[in-house]
């Protein structure tokens, strides 16, 4: 059986204002922008590539609207 693997980090994009603050603060440059927009006209952050995230908690840390969640595997 294949270990399933672990969310990292969740965007609220319903909630992002588009700020980038998070974008400018990621060690391993993995956030960006979406070319999409969400329901408030805000081109939200987003992260493609989950499996690198290191978990440090920079980006919510740095999120003026609580958008993001960091979760570490026990």
């Amino acid at each position: 059986m294949e270990k399933e693997k672990h969310k990292n980090v969740e965007f609220d994009i319903e909630r992002c204002k588009g700020c980038e603050l998070c974008v400018s603060v990621c060690p391993v440059s993995i956030i960006s922008m979406a070319d999409d927009i969400n329901s408030h006209g805000y081109h939200y952050a987003q992260v493609k590539e989950k499996d690198k995230c290191i978990s440090c908690g920079m980006c919510a840390t740095m999120c003026p609207d609580v958008v993001i969640s960091v979760y570490k595997e026990e």
